[in-house]
Formats: structure tokens, C-alpha cells, sequence
């Protein structure tokens, strides 16, 4: 982060008056040296105080001047090392000319070749860990937060396209009179229905849930992501063609069998997701106060808990809030239970900062708004009151011993380093696994020891003409990661109904 924190109009007016630099050297020809020196540009976003109260979008997206400054860093290195790091390949060197030219239509076209949720991925994909890592002018500065900033340009066209009135709907084939169901309609369901409706195979797509997105409405908070954006890319698809059947829970409402039997269809893809939140499994964890990460997530993002006079669930009123995790569900958690009014929040972690796999701009702006982090410290017990409600958690302090096999350092736990830390609430982000419902209900649908469907290359599954993709086959995975497996089960697909 920079030291620096100016006002968005500040960033604006110090990003044009580089513009101008970089335009009246232009005319000599930019060498790599000079766009080297180009400084990156910080995200304007809300002051913290106020942020931390509100729902409203903590980000605030890049001004033209600020986008057309960041895209004049790029090297357009010919062999895009940058789309080898992109799981739905997008053509980032092509759509960042584009934005050097200040054509922002043209570059939210190509951005859309390969990803028809660019507001989205620009928001919360981990383009640090992805296309980012691989950028050459990071390599080259031996800094992924200075290589080019190539999520923040991918949601400044998005966001232009959709402000600017110029969203335009892809275009579809002639009907090959094929029919394709997708269950579930989170980030892999929507990229394998873009996809195949492009080619004109008719998608209906069979969400569980009263609203389209999968954990995109129900997991990721407003202040990340806001649903009318989700909304707004879903309306893409609806335009294109696209079904959608809410309100239906395959296992439940209707069978797999039965959407082949009954209604027709000649493919199936599964991307029901993983809904099936991980615990800790330890003594306590069926008092009243202690919630999954999963659940408080549906219930503030979903059924809008936020809004108190307006929600349509109830929710836990908290004072002292404990996070047990380190990844971003659990930042998310942690920074909602401030905008739900709790009076402090400690998110528990048994690393260090070091080791989170939280994105560090999700954890900077935890800081920011008044988050505690207490390191190397885990759970060993919860203790509750004579109402069967949490009065303290029982805290093991820990130390970093060798690196376990992903290389991250194993904490240790120390010896009688017990101690009672008092709280009301408790929420467990340890991740998900995929809801055993729709696996349990398919004969001979292979799935693994942790109940993950088993897929080929190609994401199909044991069975014929069902595929599969997303958390459901990854796990609790990324938004971008599931579109990957999206992409590629709409291809395999396609190819089988075109045979």
C-alpha cells in the first residue's frame, strides 16, 4: 500500500498530470526504461472510518486518467506471459492497447472474448497469485504489487462499458437444437452457459437458492463485490438466451436422471459449489454464538442481515467478535461483523501474517477498519454460560516449526499456553466442502474420499454426458479457478454435441 493516502479527485489529478508526460514523450517513443519509471496507481477507495459502518463498496475503481496511466506500464511483451497465468486466457496485452488508445469499448470487447464476468473477476479474483505473477515488468522490479495492475484495468472497462450505457450482448449462434442444463449458477455454471449459448446450444440454468451467483451473492460481502454487478453480468446471459430456473434443488425438486429422462437434455454440467462448511471439532462448538463462516455470509449478504429493519433472517447481535482462519471468507467475515455493529473483532490465525492466504489487500483493509489479528493462536475449546451461550474461547498460543508440504512454515503448539479469552460470538471460516446432496442422489457418480465429483481433462465425470467443474471438483476454490473449469467443460461440450 502506498504511504500516501490521497482522496480519489488527488489520485485523479496526479494521474493526468502524468498522462500528460507520458503523451508529449510518446510522440519520441516510449523505450521499456520509461514505462519501468511509470509509478503504479494506488486504488482510490472509501476513508476507513466511514467504510467500516456501511455496506457500500469499499473500492472505488480507477479514474480514466489514473487506467489510461496504469496500462502505459505494460510492456506488451510479446509472448503474454500474463495470459499463461489467466485460467480463462484472456488477451491482456490486447485488451490493455486498447485502453493505451483510451478506446475502452474495444477493450471491454476483447477482455470479453474469454471472460463475459469482467466486473466481477476485476474485483475479486487474485490476480497477484495469477496473471500478475507472471507480468514481466513485476519480475523485473522483483515485485508482484508493482507489475501492472491488470485486475483493476479489467474492472475499469467493465465498469466504464456499464456506466457509459455501451454494454452490448455477444453474439449468439444459430440454434443446433441441442439443450444443455447447468446446475448451479455461481462462477462455473455462468461461464459454461456463456460459452455454449454463443454457439447456440439452448442453456437452462438450476439454481438451489432464491437468487443467481452462487457464492458471488450469497459468500463474497457488498462492500467486495456489490450484487447489482453480479446482477448486471447475469442480465448478459438472459439477453444471450439463457434460462434460469431459481428455487430448484437437483437431488430435491428433480433428479439428474430425470433432466435427461423427462426433459431432454443431451448434456449436464454440475457446478453446485461446496456449501459444506468445515468445524473445528472441538468441545463447545454447539453453543449458541457459534456460527460458520458459510452461514453468517448467507445471512448478511443473501438475506441483506445489514439492512435490520428490512432482512429477512435473523442474526446473531455480536460485541466481541472471534474469526477463527486466514483466508478470505474470514476476512470477509471479520469485516462484516464490524458493519453489523459488533464492538471489537479478532480474527484468530495459527501462522503468521506472512503465512495468510488471504489476499493482502483484503487483510490491509481488515487493519484499516479496526480488524485485530492475533497470531499463532488456534482454538482448543469453547466455553459457554448456564444459558448454553459462548462466554470465553480457550486460546493455544503457537510458534512456526519447519515448512509443511505446500511450504508454508507448520505452527507448533507450545506447552500450557492455554488461556481464556472472553467473547459472545464465534465464526468458523476453515473452508468448505461440496454438499454431499446431489453426489448421494446420482448412482455411480465417482466422487473422492472428501465427497469432490472426479473428473477427466476434459471435467467429465464417470458419467455419460455429465461434466462437472468449480468448488464441487476443486474444493473451496477462486472465483477465476472455477470459470477456468468452465471454460473447459463448455469446450469438451460442445465438441460432444457437435460430433
Amino acid at each position: 500500500m502506498s504511504e500516501e493516502i490521497l482522496k480519489p479527485e488527488e489520485l485523479d489529478a496526479k494521474a493526468r498530470a502524468i498522462l500528460k508526460l507520458i503523451q508529449s514523450r510518446k510522440q519520441q517513443g516510449l523505450t521499456p526504461r520509461d514505462r519501468i519509471a511509470i509509478p503504479v496507481q494506488d486504488m482510490p477507495s472509501q476513508d476507513p472510518l466511514v467504510r467500516a459502518k456501511t455496506v457500500t463498496e469499499v473500492a472505488l475503481g480507477y479514474s480514466e486518467g489514473q487506467a489510461r496511466v496504469e496500462a502505459e506500464r505494460c510492456l506488451g511483451c510479446r509472448n503474454a506471459p500474463c495470459v499463461g497465468g489467466c485460467p480463462v486466457g484472456v488477451p491482456i496485452p490486447r485488451f490493455i492497447a486498447e485502453i493505451q488508445k483510451g478506446d475502452f469499448k474495444a477493450a471491454v470487447d476483447i477482455v470479453k472474448q474469454t471472460n463475459l464476468l469482467p466486473a466481477v473477476c476485476g474485483r475479486v479474483c487474485p490476480q497477484e497469485k495469477q496473471c500478475q505473477a507472471e507480468c514481466t515488468l513485476g519480475k523485473s522490479l522483483k515485485s508482484v504489487e508493482k507489475a501492472v495492475a491488470i485486475g483493476r484495468l479489467e474492472r475499469f472497462v467493465a465498469d466504464w462499458e456499464r456506466n457509459n450505457g455501451k454494454v452490448t450482448t455477444p453474439t449468439v449462434k444459430f440454434s443446433t437444437g441441442k439443450k444443455v442444463a447447468v446446475i448451479g449458477s455461481g462462477p462455473a455454471g455462468l461461464t459454461v452457459a456463456a460459452d455454449l449459448a454463443r454457439v447456440g446450444h439452448e442453456i437452462t440454468i438450476f439454481e438451489a437458492l432464491h437468487k443467481v451467483g452462487g457464492v458471488m451473492a450469497y459468500g463474497i460481502p457488498e462492500f467486495r463485490l456489490p450484487k447489482s454487478i453480479v446482477q448486471a453480468e447475469v442480465n448478459t446471459l438472459t439477453a444471450m438466451g439463457v434460462h434460469i430456473e431459481t428455487n430448484f434443488l437437483v437431488g430435491r425438486t428433480g433428479s439428474l436422471e430425470e433432466l435427461f429422462s423427462n426433459d431432454g437434455y443431451d448434456a449436464v454440467f454440475i457446478g453446485a459449489g461446496a456449501g459444506l462448511p468445515k468445524f473445528l471439532d472441538i468441545p463447545g462448538e454447539h453453543l449458541a454464538g457459534v456460527l460458520s463462516a458459510n452461514e453468517y455470509l448467507t445471512r448478511a449478504n443473501l438475506m441483506k442481515a445489514y439492512e435490520p429493519g428490512k432482512a429477512a433472517t435473523p442474526m446473531f447481535e455480536s460485541k466481541v467478535v472471534v474469526v477463527v482462519g486466514g483466508g478470505n471468507v474470514a476476512m470477509d467475515a471479520a469485516r462484516m461483523a464490524l458493519r453489523l455493529g459488533a464492538e471489537q473483532v479478532h480474527v484468530v490465525y495459527r501462522r503468521t501474517r506472512t503465512e495468510m492466504p488471504a489476499r493482502a489487500e483484503e487483510v490491509a483493509h481488515a487493519e484499516e477498519e479496526g480488524v485485530i489479528f492475533d497470531f499463532l493462536r488456534n482454538p482448543t475449546r469453547i466455553l459457554g454460560n448456564e444459558l448454553a451461550q459462548i462466554a470465553n474461547i480457550e486460546l493455544q498460543k503457537f510458534e512456526l516449526g519447519a515448512p509443511d508440504a505446500s511450504g508454508r512454515r507448520s505452527p507448533v503448539p507450545i506447552a500450557s499456553s492455554e488461556y481464556l479469552f472472553e467473547c459472545d460470538t464465534v465464526i468458523v471460516a476453515l473452508g468448505n466442502e461440496p454438499n454431499p446432496l446431489l453426489p448421494r442422489t446420482v448412482p455411480n457418480l465417482e466422487t473422492d474420499k472428501r465427497g469432490r465429483i472426479v473428473v477427466n481433462a476434459d471435467q467429465k465425470t464417470s458419467l455419460d454426458a455429465v461434466y462437472a467443474g468449480g468448488d464441487i471438483v476443486l474444493g473451496a476454490a477462486t472465483v477465476i479457478l472455477a470459470m477456468g473449469d468452465g471454460r473447459k467443460a463448455a469446450a469438451a461440450i460442445n465438441a460432444q454435441l457437435s460430433a
